[in-house]
């Protein structure tokens, strides 16, 4: 049986983790785990909500890495305004989406051009 998503996986070009690491620790308040000793040399990080939340996000290195135009990961918040702000603050681009209708939204790129997704209930 299905029972949550543990994490997504997300790729990038070789050498850009500490690009990564900063939007995703600064702009996205995040914090990284460390990857089990097998996989380190594969490059890449991990990260993992900071408020202790279940959502992971891992970054692996992809040789000829082009960034998905569609695809993406849709991530429900608390505090989308400051959020947006926030990202907007760290040169991150935030583009509103279509309200769902029950739902506001916005979208984002991590620094190698991931697209991201973050949206709220409305209340």
């Amino acid at each position: 049986m299905l029972a949550a998503l543990d994490h997504v996986q997300l790729a990038a070009p070789a050498g850009s983790e500490d690009v990564l690491r900063s939007f995703y620790l600064a702009a996205l308040q995040m914090t990284e785990i460390p990857k089990p000793a097998g996989l380190t040399r594969r490059g890449g990080c991990w990260f993992a909500a900071a408020d202790g939340g279940r959502l992971e996000i891992h970054v692996g290195i992809e040789d000829g890495f082009r960034p998905p135009r569609k695809a993406h990961p849709a991530v429900r918040v608390t505090g989308l305004d400051a959020l947006a702000a926030r990202l907007e603050q760290h040169g991150a681009p935030v583009v509103w989406g279509v309200s769902l209708p029950t739902h506001r939204r916005f979208y984002t790129q991590d620094p190698v051009g991931n697209r991201l997704e973050f949206l709220e209930p409305l209340t």
